[in-house]
């Protein structure tokens, strides 16, 4: 148990206990400026629980909770509202390629079912506020392909053969009912390779981008932001490239550090800022082992300022490692972009690990979002490219109109949005 200690103004709580989620709604008076305490409300907390056995999921509880004036020897939790850290821009999953091509192919009545669930607002849906997605292919799309593919040999300089059709299919069309769903989703857009013909491999697979091509890609990223607008689907941010230390992925591509600072404050900064684009830019986008990656091109000014922030990934390293870069620089910001559940995973494990690090850890740290991956999946863990992730387990399987929720993460993400959804104190405790 726990005490919790607060102030006059109006919480919505999230508490992790264990590997018990407890989703608490205290509705307190907003009266600034009384320094007396309030006096507690009566039944003014709901509590919802998954557990480790699967005995329940995201069950809310008939039994109540209530703040109390009474001492206890319990733990002290104190909220302190003249004391704020980040604000939070959402919570969510990525949508990948495969994701809406599940999603789509579904009936246009049980697709509306799942989306309403996933993405409204209202009674006991999740109200999911971020997504991220891929620019042209990841490994969980059918195919590979970029907006710009060409036959062997040919390059494209002006970028005239630039186009979305890939997405125009499945993903489009389910980001615009999404959309209608909440209208104020936020969306993050991350290339895993350009086109091949930019890249000094010529394949989809690993490669470095041609300093050649630095220029062109950069305004690759533009025609992307402008024709997703041109659709009614604002990006608001984008990583520079997934992983950019691992090319052993199908699509992939190797940049490094100086690579990315040279790409942003030479090209890819200067011409957001000559198109009027707004969209954010954020580096690294790989794993908490190499806090120094985003650490460097943050100190090379030229580059730090067309820099919004850096993102991570937990595969290696540990959740503290965003803090290391926002204590050199705490006026850049800091995102978790991605984390899998796996095939073999074990749900009771997986619940307490990705509560610890995924959803407080990367909060206590300081970033805006927390994204797991990816949305869904078939029973065989499909789609995705050749040498593409096969046992990446999604938040949904997706067996025709039949949809499973895999509840480690579900769970969790209804959680949070709870919270978020409100815009009320978002507290976590381990």
């Amino acid at each position: 148990m726990l005490t919790i200690s607060y102030a006059s103004y109006k919480y919505r709580f999230c508490t992790t206990i264990g590997v018990i989620l407890f989703f608490f709604g205290c509705n307190m008076s907003n009266n600034e400026g009384n320094s007396m305490p309030h006096t507690p409300l009566v039944n003014d907390i709901d509590v919802w629980v998954t557990t480790s056995n699967q005995s329940a999921l995201l069950q809310k509880q008939n039994s109540v909770l209530s703040f109390t004036e009474s001492p206890n020897n319990y733990p002290v939790i104190d909220v302190e509202p003249s004391t704020s850290f980040q604000t939070i821009d959402g919570f969510g999953y990525t949508l990948t390629g495969g994701s809406a091509m599940l999603l789509r192919r579904m009936s246009s009545g049980s697709r509306k079912d799942i989306l309403r669930n996933l993405f409204g607002c209202e009674s006991d849906n999740i109200c999911l506020s971020y997504l991220r997605l891929s620019m042209g292919a990841s490994d969980l799309d059918e195919t590979v392909f970029s907006y710009n593919d060409l036959a062997d040999g040919q390059e494209d300089l002006t970028l005239s053969r630039f186009n979305l059709a890939n997405d125009t299919v499945n993903l489009i069309p389910l980001l615009k009912e999404i959309i209608e769903i909440q209208p104020d989703i936020k969306l993050m857009a991350t290339p895993w390779s350009p086109p091949t013909w930019m890249k000094d491999n010529k394949s989809t697979k690993g490669g470095q981008l041609l300093p050649k091509y630095y220029d062109t890609y950069a305004a690759y990223f533009v025609k992307y932001i402008q024709a997703m607008k041109s659709h009614g689907i604002d990006i608001d941010a984008v990583t520079l490239q997934n992983e950019p230390q691992h090319g052993g992925n199908n699509p992939s591509l190797v940049m490094s550090a100086s690579e990315q600072a040279d790409f942003v404050k030479n090209h890819l900064g200067p011409k957001f800022k000559s198109s009027g684009i707004k969209t954010k830019i954020i580096i690294w986008d790989h794993n908490c082992d190499k806090p120094d990656f985003p650490i460097s091109i943050l100190n090379d000014p030229q580059a730090k300022q067309f820099v919004n922030g850096s993102a991570f990934h937990l595969y290696a390293g540990d959740i503290s490692a965003m803090s290391q870069v926002h204590a050199l620089h705490p006026d850049k910001d800091l995102y978790f972009t991605e984390q899998w559940t796996g095939a073999n995973g074990n749900f009771g494990d997986d619940l307490q690990w990705h509560v610890k690090n995924v959803i407080i850890g990367s909060a206590r740290n300081h970033s805006k979002i927390a994204l797991e991956w990816n949305l869904a999946n078939d029973p065989a863990y499909k789609p995705h490219t050749p040498g593409g992730c096969n046992q990446c387990k999604g938040a949904l399987t997706i067996d025709g109109n039949v949809v499973t929720k895999m509840s480690v993460i579900t769970s969790l993400h209804t959680l949070v949005d709870g919270c978020h959804r409100d815009q009320y104190g978002f507290l976590a405790v381990s």
